[in-house]
């Protein structure tokens, strides 16, 4: 089991008493969140000095075998139904909108390609595609504008969310599957557009150097 104390982080000063109530301060308010919550967002609550991210791999570890597992999403972190128990909520999920295959297979492209303007959307699936459908994956939540392309027009530049790696379980956007996963997944429909693929994704949520800020004038 890796050295959770090494040296260096002030974890190792604690008292077992105190590391204790640092532990249940971090499990009370990810157990009371919404939605999952980034270490600046636990640290602000906590002792000042607190080596949050220490403390989170510790109880990350200690809730491994459990019914319920601490994970990272992202930049965050949030409880969720260990994976293998799944089965047992699946009666209580409401499916509220099923997605077309449209924007399924937008929605693919989006997360392997991004940063992706509609246009380059268009040029992988072969097809235009509608408003419509961007605006639909906008309001799932996840999908969201990036940044502007630096070329003629400035058009849109489109990536996936923190709503995005938290619904498909992954932790980050370099976590995403192969094609045939993909489509186990239903992530894409088994009629995969022309000249489809999967290039690993770019993970980070900083603008390129071909993009721009969506403010700027």
């Amino acid at each position: 089991m890796p050295d959770l104390f090494a040296s260096g982080s002030n974890v190792t000063s604690l008292s077992p008493e105190d590391r204790r109530l640092h532990l249940r301060m971090l499990e009370a308010m990810l157990f009371a969140s919404a939605k999952p919550m980034s270490e600046a967002e636990l640290a602000a609550k906590m002792p000042e000095g607190v080596t949050v991210d220490v403390l989170l791999h510790e109880l990350q570890t200690a809730y491994a075998s459990r019914g319920v597992n601490l994970r990272r999403i992202g930049d965050c972190w949030a409880f969720r139904t260990a994976s293998d128990l799944g089965f047992l909520l699946q009666e209580h999920k409401v499916e509220e909108r099923k997605l077309s295959r449209a924007a399924m297979e937008t929605l693919a492209i989006i997360a392997y390609h991004q940063p992706v303007t509609r246009a380059e959307i268009e040029e992988v699936r072969g097809v235009s595609t509608s408003k419509g459908t961007l605006d639909v994956l906008l309001e799932t939540g996840w999908v969201r504008p990036r940044g502007r392309r630096r070329s003629p027009g400035r058009p849109l530049t489109f990536g996936t969310t923190s709503d995005f790696l938290d619904h498909f379980g992954l932790a980050a956007i370099g976590d995403l599957p192969g094609l045939v996963d993909l489509k186990a997944a239903g992530l894409l429909n088994a009629n995969i557009p022309p000249g489809f693929e999967a290039p690993p994704a770019f993970g980070s949520d900083e603008l390129r150097d071909d993009e721009e800020p969506l403010d700027r004038d």
